[in-house]
């Protein structure tokens, strides 16, 4: 079925997904805080797509895939995934009636992959970290006449994710800047495709951890690169771009953020000493992002992304013994 991977990424085609969407996932909130705004010195206000079903906001590119799929006849979907996408993929799939094989890493998760299962998929692990792990789909989606659903690339999924850019200009359509978190790079490529197309002026701007670094990398080199993968934070647990969102991203990023592996922790806690909300690394990581470029986004109005909130509990353990957790950005190292 080439001619899924071959379908276009377009605000028209977010528009779509978006009517398609609606009719399983209702809006999630886009917040403004007051006192957040005070301490860093800017208007922010924040997307919590940390509160859709499967606290991601990958579910949405999850219904706008399946209903693809469903309607050329496809009766089961395999995939690879730390978490959040597989729990997209099989949530969505429940609800369209297909089967769904999910492929984790080794160790990945439990309260993830307890969540997968809790939706009737299947779950595998297999290799040590999300890119092993994807070399078993391949050979299992031949053998088992699966649908290989990508977690980067596939235009359902990013144009699925657009929706929520729709969302936000509804509510607030005079923002400045947008700041997404970036693993495989889905949400970028659909932040970029809608903000950019409706308002060329409105700064989009990526976050990643440092020891999982490959789309900054790329990013940097104007070309797809690898790179090592050692993050603890699995949405940015990927060791490489890909293809499709990158060429996407590539030229339509107008900054890029890297965070060390406290920062990741930091960004946890103060996401619940602001919001009191549980945000996985990736989920909060937008946070730490805004306070990096206070200077530069000075008096701006900032939307935030929190991607999710599937949190480990070693992460939140961690998190809560930040001085971020009591202090708020008084208590940054």
């Amino acid at each position: 079925m080439d001619e899924f991977k071959q379908y276009p990424v377009s605000l028209q085609e977010v528009i779509r997904a978006q009517r398609i969407i609606k009719s399983y996932l209702k809006p999630t909130q886009l917040n403004h805080y007051a006192r957040m705004s005070k301490d860093c010195g800017m208007d922010i206000f924040i997307k919590h797509e940390n509160h859709h079903p499967t606290g991601s906001f990958k579910i949405r590119g999850g219904v706008n895939i399946m209903h693809h799929l469903r309607k050329a006849g496809v009766k089961g979907v395999i995939t690879f995934s730390t978490g959040n996408h597989g729990l997209s993929v099989a949530a969505s799939a429940h609800w369209f009636g297909l089967d769904a094989t999910i492929v984790v890493p080794e160790n990945n998760n439990p309260a993830k992959n307890e969540l997968i299962r809790s939706f009737g998929a299947k779950l595998l692990e297999a290799g040590k970290n999300f890119d092993e792990a994807s070399k078993v789909v391949d050979q299992l989606s031949r053998q088992e006449e699966l649908y290989y659903i990508h977690p980067a690339n596939e235009p359902h999924l990013i144009n699925g994710v657009g929706s929520e850019f729709l969302e936000i200009l509804e509510d607030l359509p005079d923002i400045d800047v947008m700041i997404v978190p970036i693993g495989g790079g889905s949400e970028a490529a659909a932040a970029v495709t809608v903000l950019k197309t409706i308002n060329p002026k409105i700064q989009v701007i990526a976050v990643q951890a440092k020891a999982s670094s490959a789309a900054y990398c790329s990013w940097k080199a104007n070309e797809i690169r690898t790179g090592e993968n050692k993050t603890f934070a699995g949405g940015f647990a990927t060791g490489k771009a890909y293809e499709i969102p990158f060429g996407i991203y590539s030229k339509k990023l107008d900054h890029f953020v890297l965070l060390d592996e406290d920062e990741i922790v930091q960004g946890i806690a103060l996401a619940m000493y602001y919001t009191k909300n549980l945000a996985e690394g990736a989920g909060a990581s937008t946070i730490m992002a805004a306070l990096k470029l206070r200077e530069v986004l000075k008096g701006k109005k900032v939307v935030l992304q929190m991607s999710g909130c599937n949190a480990s509990s070693e992460e939140v353990s961690q998190a809560i013994k930040s001085p971020c957790f009591e202090h708020g950005t008084a208590g940054r190292n």
